[in-house]
């Protein structure tokens, strides 16, 4: 089963009024939808713009696997872990936010900050909070999330190359830019899949793109 879901139609959130635009591609905060709520382990996917100076301030999160990509800009980190960082353009950043952890995520750079943000269920909750960043991520590079079974891998397809697609149980995937082709389907950013029980499945670029794949467990 391939089923595309259109960044058009994705929730409006955030708060702009506060320099925060945020499109959420699942059920998230007002915007319930009983029908969209996750995709295996996925519980969000958020595509996030802040303005230089805005962030979020300090908040709670609790048995929930939360990486993110860094699309354009520097996010500003810090949390309960003890870990303060500053995540940059092609970074991946994992809290593994355990029992609960808290923290703030800010744009403290003189420009835009977009990032990718994606909430994974854990296989078991519970467990101590835990922080990493992966700076540059190399192109096709496994990113595991093993607390959730779920792999991740960004890939940079050059126009008209082909990009594999897992043949795994579940495959979420994101795009991020450019114009790329999935089994007929024209693919835009913002778009994205959720495939199931699917294989040999390809990726075609028509311009240079830029896409999250998650290869996730049944």
């Amino acid at each position: 089963m391939i089923d595309v879901r259109r960044g058009t139609d994705r929730y409006e959130g955030g708060r702009p009024a506060t320099g925060i635009t945020t499109r959420h591609a699942f059920s998230f905060g007002s915007s319930y939808d009983p029908d969209n709520v996750r995709f295996g382990p996925v519980l969000a996917c958020n595509e996030e713009t802040l303005v230089a100076g805005a962030g979020f301030d300090e908040h709670p999160h609790s048995h929930t696997e939360i990486v993110t990509w860094v699309i354009e800009g520097e996010l500003t980190h810090q949390d309960s872990t003890g870990s303060s960082t500053v995540v940059r353009t092609g970074d991946v950043q994992h809290l593994s936010a355990g029992s609960g952890a808290r923290h703030v995520e800010r744009n403290d750079g003189a420009g835009r900050l977009r990032f990718v943000q994606t909430w994974l269920a854990p296989l078991a909750a519970g467990g101590q909070p835990a922080y990493e960043v992966v700076e540059a991520l190399a192109d096709g590079a496994p990113y595991k999330v093993p607390a959730a079974g779920a792999v991740l891998h960004v890939r940079r397809p050059g126009a008209g190359e082909r990009v594999a697609v897992p043949a795994a149980e579940r495959v979420y995937l994101h795009v991020v830019r450019g114009d790329l082709r999935l089994d007929g389907e024209e693919l835009g950013p913002g778009d994205s899949v959720r495939i199931t029980g699917e294989a040999g499945l390809e990726v075609v670029a028509g311009s240079p793109g830029e896409l999250l794949i998650w290869e996730l467990p049944g």
